[in-house]
């Protein structure tokens, strides 16, 4: 049962979780502060020779398995992905992708891993989403960034060879308010363990997992300050227990289950960080795991601008290909278009991950948001120019000697990205929490109801300091020197536009804070909008 909290509670579990300094550069950061540090993103990193080499040879691996072994349409139609293709999957590593090779992974580039799940997602999303949940949040990728070298010397090894994991946080009652959470990890009297105790509810691979990562409450006491921690939790544990299969709209394939737990022991030694800290491993591991959901998305624009282009070539209406007429040709560029600015996004975002030099939690942000509402919006206009054809299933189409191209389908699939990993909503508010956070260090308690006259007029004055030099920075910049960025050729003068909305974005996210001050965060749909432009300038 969900817990009953506050909303003041609620918001200070979210903020505890946060990451609170920001030690390293961010690109993202500094556009929403009217900061244009183009040089953090330009020239882009360079990938290691050989990682490009080992990635290069598991992409052609992976391409020719999916070609001779794999069939979409029986996916779709058993609702499950084979075992046998599962088994592929394990014996060629591709549960480790991301795993070092000390651990018994491959060890690719975040680059070749994110393209690995925009190869697998095209067969079938099923089989991207089934690697993405395993390596972007399962087991994985909180362990590389919180564990032990104990554990990862136990874990990694599995679950980059045979052992399918996944990621235990949503409850029936707690979606994106997990101050809520109820499931709870009680600490054994001889202090050796927790016991387990809640329901889980959407977690995909849940219902085949062989080990998971699992967010439970360890009550506050005298000895421990308590919170929402992480724990690694076999699935062969007594007391774990798969209730039911989940089924969807699309992603047919998937093993999205309900887990119950019922006085499930799990060892000390499987906490993940430290008692509280959950929250903040879940969070951080999303800055990186978000961004298979773009190259998913990306994956769909480019197969998208194909179908739509050999279509509109070969469908004759009116005397002409329907490619000529401009209605169709305006729809097949903005899906082109569309492909163009995904890739070179994520591509920027994955060599920011990958060289670890920045600190990109807003741009993975954004690239999510940005995505998932732009991979939506292909999808529609791809069914859109298929007509009948896009709206008709491909079992269908094969059946009557057409070519089974499962546009319907893969607007079902689609759907959901605008929902989960953060949904448009949530990752509005983050994105837009991250973007003020300057502005809250500054002028934070100025802000706050709760804070004492004196301490406002401590920050005042601090704020006033800050603000008489930053807000004159953003009258003039190199947006307003035709010279400026000319090494650039053509694309000079967009790079001053983006320079200059830079600086006006600025100015009017502090009008936004001035004049709502501590109401601000009610504002949703104009911190939507911040968001959106600052998303449309990355």
């Amino acid at each position: 049962m969900a817990t009953q909290v506050t909303e003041k509670e609620a918001r200070q579990v979210a903020e505890d979780a946060r990451e609170q300094d920001w030690k390293l550069p961010s690109f993202g950061k500094g556009l929403f502060m009217g900061d244009y540090r183009l040089d953090l993103i330009h020239p882009q990193p360079k990938l290691d020779a050989e990682k490009v080499e080992k990635g290069e040879r598991f992409l052609a691996t992976l391409r020719a398995f999916l070609q001779e072994k794999v069939d979409p349409l029986q996916i779709e139609r058993d609702a499950r992905i084979p075992d046998e293709v599962l088994d592929g999957l394990k014996e060629m590593g591709a549960l480790g992708m991301k795993v070092p090779e000390e651990y018994g992974g491959l060890g690719l580039s975040q680059v070749h891993y994110n393209q690995a799940l925009m190869v697998a997602g095209v067969w079938h999303a099923s089989l991207s989403t089934l690697l993405s949940a395993h390596q972007s949040i399962g087991v994985a990728e909180p362990l590389m960034l919180f564990g032990s070298e104990q554990q990862k010397r136990e874990w990694l090894p599995k679950v980059a060879y045979d052992h399918v994991s996944a990621f235990l946080l949503t409850e029936p009652d707690v979606g994106s308010d997990p101050a809520r959470m109820g499931a709870t990890a009680t600490p054994t009297e001889d202090g050796k363990g927790y016991t387990i105790t809640g329901q889980k509810l959407w977690a995909t691979n849940g219902a085949i997992a062989d080990v998971v990562v699992i967010m439970a409450k360890v009550p506050k006491s005298e000895r421990s300050k308590g919170g929402i921690s992480a724990f690694v939790l076999p699935c062969d544990s007594e007391g774990v227990t798969v209730l039911h299969r989940n089924a969807f709209m699309g992603l047919r394939g998937i093993e999205n289950s309900v887990t119950g737990l019922e006085d499930v022991y799990v060892p000390a030694v499987n906490r993940i960080g430290k008692e509280g800290d959950g929250l903040k491993v879940a969070l951080t591991t999303l800055n990186t795991g978000r961004l298979a959901l773009p190259a998913i998305c990306l994956g769909v624009a480019k197969w998208g601008t194909k179908v739509a282009r050999e279509f509109a070539s070969e469908r004759v209406q009116w005397g002409q290909p329907v490619g000529r007429h401009d209605a169709v040709a305006q729809k097949i560029a903005f899906i082109a278009g569309t492909a163009f600015g995904l890739e070179a996004m994520l591509d920027v975002c994955s060599r920011l991950a990958e060289d670890k030099k920045n600190d990109f939690r807003i741009e993975a942000a954004i690239a999510k948001l940005y995505a998932s509402e732009l991979g939506w919006q292909v999808t529609d206009e791809l069914m859109q120019i298929r007509g009948g054809r896009g709206y008709e299933t491909a079992e269908s189409l094969k059946a009557r000697g057409e070519k089974a191209v499962p546009v319907e389908q893969v607007m079902r699939d689609m759907r959901i990205n605008r929902i989960f990993e953060g949904s448009t909503e949530i990752m509005h508010l983050l994105i837009a929490r991250e973007a003020v956070d300057r502005h809250l260090q500054v002028a934070g308690d100025i802000l706050d109801p709760d804070t004492e006259i004196k301490d406002k007029a401590r920050s005042a004055v601090a704020a006033g300091a800050f603000y008489g030099k930053w807000l004159p920075q953003l009258a003039v910049g190199k947006g307003r020197d035709p010279r400026s960025f000319d090494e650039f050729g053509d694309l000079a003068k967009h790079l001053r536009f983006a320079e200059r909305s830079s600086r006006k974005l600025a100015r009017s996210t502090f009008y936004g804070m001035s004049r709502w001050q501590a109401a601000l965060e009610k504002r949703q749909a104009w911190l939507g909008r911040i968001v959106d432009i600052g998303a449309e300038l990355f």
